[in-house]
């Protein structure tokens, strides 16, 4: 072939990947890019006199002076980490079993029961669990009708019952890229491991976590952040006192007009957020890119 026709072809092949990617890139731009340099913006002046501003930290030290805000904002971090190893450890045997142990239709069966409740939005989930657990809900009457207590008990607005709620909204989110991670593994490698006199213990730590490590470090990325940005079912399950940051973002954007301060804080969400996942990247020894890859 000649060299202009294989370089044509090649200046074709660009254009046509560059065109296919053109929707994504603009997406990426409109939605993700420019908002975020908006937002930075934001954080980095104060208003001085009605539609005058000048270049400030004033934002990032009212954070700092503030202890509500900085207490909400490591309480947010740790309730999060918390939940992220919780979905982590009720979600792995599920994995495993719709993965490893279940055949045929049990396997689609119990997939689809892990998939049902997200058919409904996350408003209407948490709704739910306000019904079952508050005072008047059903499972106080139940205890009362079974003698367990005297009375009904309120078992909402407290940090059991956001961990609850949250950790019932990310489970999907940890279970499908453990099963994909799992799924891959070959049975051969367990047999042989027990022919070689390896119990379930050392057989877990050695040879499934390790293979399944990309699946659970891809879902522990994805769940920690999705509740790290939750702010639905904090409010809803934990009310007034829920202290979570999201609730703080909104509440300077919407109620008090403060977009510099809520921009700032913002920003700061997105720190944490990119810090503990770097952080756990490094712990467990993978990359970004082949964690999305592999899983």
């Amino acid at each position: 072939m000649p060299v202009d026709a294989t370089a044509s072809s090649r200046t074709q092949a660009r254009l046509l990947l560059m065109l296919l990617l053109a929707p994504a890139l603009l997406w990426l731009l409109g939605l993700i890019v420019l908002p975020h340099v908006e937002l930075g913006s934001l954080s980095l002046r104060a208003r001085v006199a009605p539609r005058i501003y000048e270049a400030s930290l004033a934002q990032y030290r009212t954070f700092v002076e503030e202890p509500l805000y900085w207490h909400t904002f490591v309480r947010t971090a740790l309730m999060s980490i918390l939940v992220t190893l919780l979905t982590l450890l009720l979600a792995f045997p599920i994995a495993w079993m719709i993965a490893k142990i279940a055949r045929g239709r049990s396997k689609s069966m119990l997939f689809m029961l892990c998939l049902i409740p997200f058919w409904v939005s996350e408003t209407v989930r948490t709704l739910g669990w306000m019904i079952l657990l508050r005072e008047s809900g059903v499972l106080p009457g139940l205890l009362v009708s079974l003698g367990i207590s005297a009375a009904p008990v309120e078992m909402l607005y407290h940090d059991a019952t956001i961990l609850v709620g949250l950790v019932y909204t990310s489970m999907l989110f940890m279970v499908v890229p453990l099963i994909g991670a799992l799924e891959s593994l070959d049975d051969s490698l367990i047999e042989a491991a027990y022919d070689l006199g390896g119990n379930g213990v050392s057989i877990l730590r050695r040879i499934v976590i390790p293979h399944a490590a990309p699946g659970i470090v891809a879902g522990c990325i994805v769940v920690f952040m999705l509740t790290l940005g939750n702010y639905l079912t904090p409010t809803l399950l934990g009310g007034k006192n829920s202290l979570w940051f999201t609730e703080q973002i909104y509440t300077q954007f919407i109620t008090r007009f403060n977009w510099e301060q809520g921009a700032a804080f913002g920003f700061l969400l997105l720190g944490l957020s990119t810090a503990i996942v770097w952080l756990g990247l490094k712990l467990s020894g993978q990359k970004f890119g082949e964690v999305m890859q592999r899983s």
